[in-house]
Formats: structure tokens, sequence, C-alpha cells
């Protein structure tokens, strides 16, 4: 029996939700699938080291080049699924004209409803390193405000219960992410460009695991675009 395909994907759920579109095409072509998860440096490590031969995926170039750089000769970006995006966002019953972009933050009447917790998700994130950034550069400090790393429970859990309750709160964000799916959330604007830009959702396979996964499972891959809105969908799937 032929070796199983590795495929990594990083420990998120919109994630997990892209890799099994990614899986159900090399199941299609006659192959076992060795799934695996795990935070974003440890899963670019192991695709780094050929612990796994397949990532979904990495967002490129702005979030997660720099654990890509030492070993990007050693990979074929084979396909983009989606287009995704850092944000910082709030529910949308907080009005338009009191907190349209990050400066308001720090006038009223956001200065008299707004929690000063902004909780966000695991440190090696993008939308993490964006964010503590975002605090500093734009002095929110001065005001309360603090941005704390924390798990997907923690992150999500708040911003629902804090609509369920009408609270203003700002949520370090993405697309795609299941909870587009389910609330109405407005992007502040964010002039300082310290979000990133758009990147592009890429499937790494390493070089070395191409001939063993073949030409035509390789030609399906690159033709798969899924798009944002699908992969929150699917992901609101896992979640349900």
């Amino acid at each position: 029996m032929s070796e199983p395909v590795r495929v990594g994907h990083i420990d998120l759920s919109f994630h997990d939700a892209a890799a099994r579109e990614v899986e159900n095409v090399l199941v299609a072509h006659g192959h076992r699938i060795e799934r695996s998860a795990a935070p974003h440096e440890d899963m670019f490590r192991r695709l780094g080291s050929g612990e796994v031969d397949v990532l979904v995926a990495a967002w490129l170039p702005d979030s997660h080049g720099a654990y890509l750089a030492p070993f990007r000769e050693q990979v074929r970006e084979v396909a983009v699924l989606y287009e995704p995006y850092c944000l910082w966002g709030v529910p949308d019953y907080v009005p338009v004209q009191a907190v349209a972009e990050v400066a308001d933050l720090l006038r009223a009447p956001a200065l008299q409803h707004m929690e000063r917790l902004i909780q966000g998700i695991n440190p090696g994130a993008g939308i993490s390193r964006f964010s503590t950034a975002i605090v500093s550069q734009y002095g929110l400090h001065a005001a309360g405000y603090r941005f704390e790393t924390g798990t997907q429970a923690q992150c999500f859990g708040r911003f629902v219960d804090a609509v369920a309750e009408r609270r203003w709160v700002v949520i370090p964000l993405w697309q795609p992410q299941w909870l587009h799916h389910r609330y109405q959330i407005r992007e502040l604007e964010e002039p300082k460009g310290l979000l990133g830009g758009t990147d592009q959702a890429t499937v790494l396979v390493r070089r070395d695991a191409e001939q063993r996964i073949g030409t035509a499972a390789l030609t399906e891959l690159a033709a798969l675009h899924l798009g944002n809105a699908k992969v929150s969908e699917l992901d609101d799937r896992l979640q349900r």
C-alpha cells in the first residue's frame, strides 16, 4: 500500500475547513490522507523538515511569508484557495458615525462605550502581530486599551457574548472566518496600513512529494478556488 499524503493545516477552524476540500481532491485521486494541525510556526517547521507533504494554506506574502522564507525553494505553490486579509471589526450596531476608523477609539463616544480589552488568538498569527503594532502606534494604551493573545474560544466567544448583550467591542479578525457568515461585522478603517494587505491563501506542496501525489491530482488542485465567502460558510458548518 502506498504511503499516505500528509496534509497539515494551521490549527484554526477555517484552515481545517479549507484543508478538507484539498483532501477531497487527493482522495478522489486514490490517496490516503494523514492529516494534522499545529500552531503557525510549528506547522511551517513541520513542512520545512518534511514531516508534512502539503500545507493548507500559507497566507502570502504578508502574514506567513517570513515563516516560509527559510525553505521556500523546497516547496511548490500549487493553488490559491481564497484571498484573506486581516481586520479590526465592530458589531454592526456600533454607529459608523461614532466609530469609523481606529483613531475614533480615542474619541467620544467610543471612550464612554467601548470595552478596552481587544481579545486576540495565538501570538504567532499575523493578526496578533498586526494588532500589537496598532495598539502601540495609535497610542491606544493611553486610553486603557490592551491587546491580549489567547485561544479561539476566548476571542470568538467574547464577541458572541458581546453581541448578545449589545456591548461595544473591537474584534481583531480576518476574512474568511465563520463569524462573518453568522454576524454583520463592520471593518474599521486603518489608514496606517498596519494590518497588511490582501494575501493569497496558497496550497504548498513539498517538491519531494510531487511525484508521489501525481500530475493529475496536482493539476486538479491547481484549479481549486474556494473564495472567502465559501470558506466562511464551510467554517461555519464545522462549528455547527
